[in-house]
């Protein structure tokens, strides 16, 4: 039977970024007044990731936490009035693991890397050169190439992009032909996208992340030592049905519309997660952490549109049995089934390009075996998304906006209301400054993988209060010299003060002697203090941007 609508749980989610503006325009132009959590949740200096799915909805892809990394990344909710901004986006998806091609067979990689581009900035930008230019609309149409990073010299060596665009306004592409030869002994690759509009003018090289390279998948019984191949909770994975290990039958499961398909071009990514109290009711589990193990109980959760699945247990597949005794770790390309924890005899199918459920028998022989058909066999991989937004100015629209700043990590030095925030990534620059929402901080330039930068005070994003009496977050992002803006998932968040000030205290203590003007004494002195003491500090930091 089909999988119907009561079977499904959405769990929209409702985080996506929100990242300041320009320094050059005006400020206000990209931000409204900075938005404010929730005082109960907990939060630090800098922000950390919301609870919920780790995937786009129709503009954004979100970023997984890493376990143990305090510097994390918060998707906080859009900011009123940002659908209208120029952001431009480009995301690009790909597994995690490829296998190398031998002599003249060629592996293409599967799922094949695709390439999705969005935003309302690509039709600014468009717009603003045909203003300034001559040609029809071709002239300016995006196209885009793509290649394994150690052939990014020519452009014959790579797979020519063609995009169509998406019901919800996305421009959509797959590289179907990629693979690597045996004669390429590297253990790890990056692929490498570059985007041309029509006129040949270039717009930028954008890179993955790193895709490990296997001979073929593993069979062995996976140790907690290869970590790299094992498929971990809260990851993100992808799902393809193959009949007879022909390429033309292959079939991903997809998501369209909130409906789970099969489809021969396109694939979502999940989010697949362990469910920790396997007797609760479906949509009040508890999530945890680990690696994913045959046996186990497991949530598929698209990352773009929040459809979920009904909690399954993923089995070993071999020679078309679903092995129902087996608890190893889940491996890189294994071929595994699933069975709805609430059917037991139920599992997830493919019929004819839909998804049904299927019976499944038991085996005659050994009854710790079921017998599948072709449809139920699953192959399971892991995959990345790395996203790069920005926003161009008028003045830098016909320049490369790569290299692409990456921020990896932050570090608060310093609190109270002064502070230095050290900003940790990749591609850095003496050209790029920090900002905090839409105030431009002294940013020094120390590596290509370090910035320094002194923390705003606070009266810059409290209406004048020096004082504050709510949290407050702000998006950062990192501004270059001639105007493009480059987008983070970082945020910075000043806490309200816990105690009272020291002439407060003090008036406490004392039992109430103080008489008003002495108050108003002490407050002073107290204001002239911080002042000093924070002037102190931003001299100081001069004096070792000039060392």
């Amino acid at each position: 039977m089909d999988i119907g609508a009561e079977e499904i749980r959405h769990a929209v989610d409702e985080t996506s970024r929100t990242q300041p503006g320009s320094s050059r325009p005006d400020p206000a132009l990209f931000y409204p007044p900075p938005v404010s959590p929730d005082p109960v949740s907990p939060l630090t200096h800098l922000g950390t990731l919301l609870a919920g799915h780790d995937a786009p909805r129709s503009r954004g892809w979100n970023r997984r936490p890493e376990l143990g990394f305090q510097c994390q990344s918060l998707e906080a909710p859009r900011e009123p009035g940002r659908e209208a901004h120029a952001d431009q986006s480009v995301t690009i998806l790909h597994a995690r693991v490829a296998q190398k091609s031998y002599g003249n067979e060629k592996r293409f990689f599967c799922p094949p890397p695709c390439v999705y581009v969005s935003g309302d900035g690509w039709r600014v930008m468009q717009d603003h050169l045909k203003a300034a230019g001559r040609g029809g609309d071709s002239v300016y149409r995006l196209c885009g190439y793509m290649c394994l990073d150690s052939s990014a010299q020519s452009l014959a060596d790579s797979f020519k992009l063609a995009f169509d665009e998406q019901p919800d306004s996305r421009m959509f592409a797959s590289a179907k032909s990629l693979f690597i030869s045996d004669q390429d002994k590297r253990k790890h690759f990056c692929l490498l996208l570059r985007l041309f509009l029509g006129n040949r003018q270039e717009v930028g090289s954008f890179q993955s992340r790193m895709i490990k390279v296997i001979s073929k998948p593993s069979q062995k019984r996976q140790s907690m030592k290869n970590a790299d191949l094992c498929i971990s909770s809260c990851s993100r994975v992808a799902l393809f049905n193959r009949l007879r290990s022909q390429t033309v039958s292959t079939r991903y499961l997809s998501v369209d519309r909130g409906a789970f398909i099969a489809s021969a071009r396109q694939w979502t990514a999940f989010t697949i997660t362990l469910v920790g109290d396997q007797h609760a009711d479906q949509g009040d589990f508890v999530q945890s952490e680990g690696f994913i193990c045959y046996g186990c109980v497991v949530q598929l959760v698209c990352t773009e549109s929040g459809a979920a699945l009904p909690p399954m247990v993923i089995r070993k597949v071999n020679k078309q049995h679903a092995i129902l005794d087996v608890d190893e770790p889940v491996s890189q390309l294994h071929k595994c089934a699933f069975q709805f924890r609430d059917r037991p005899q139920t599992y997830l199918c493919l019929s004819n390009d839909v998804i049904v459920l299927y019976q499944a028998p038991s085996s005659v022989q050994d009854p710790s075996r079921v017998v599948l058909n072709d449809g139920s066999c699953w192959t399971i991989i892991g995959v990345e998304a790395v996203e790069f937004t920005f926003v161009q100015a008028p003045s830098c629209m016909q320049t490369l906006v790569t290299p692409f700043p990456l921020i990896t990590g932050l570090e608060v030095n310093g609190g109270g209301h002064v502070a230095t925030l050290e900003v940790h990534g990749e591609h850095l620059s003496p050209h790029l400054k920090v900002w905090f929402g839409n105030s431009e901080s002294e940013t020094m330039f120390r590596s290509p993988k370090s910035l320094l930068c002194v923390v705003p005070d606070v009266s810059m994003f409290s209406d004048g209060w020096r004082r504050l009496r709510r949290v407050i977050t702000v998006p950062l992002s990192l501004l270059r010299s001639d105007g493009l803006i480059y987008r983070t998932s970082f945020s910075f968040t000043f806490t309200p003060e816990l105690q009272p000030p020291p002439c407060v205290r003090g008036a406490a203590a004392g039992g109430g002697g103080r008489r008003e003007g002495g108050m108003e004494g002490g407050q002073q002195e107290d204001v002239l203090l911080e002042t000093i003491h924070q002037e102190f500090t931003r001299a100081n930091f001069h004096l070792f941007m000039q060392s």
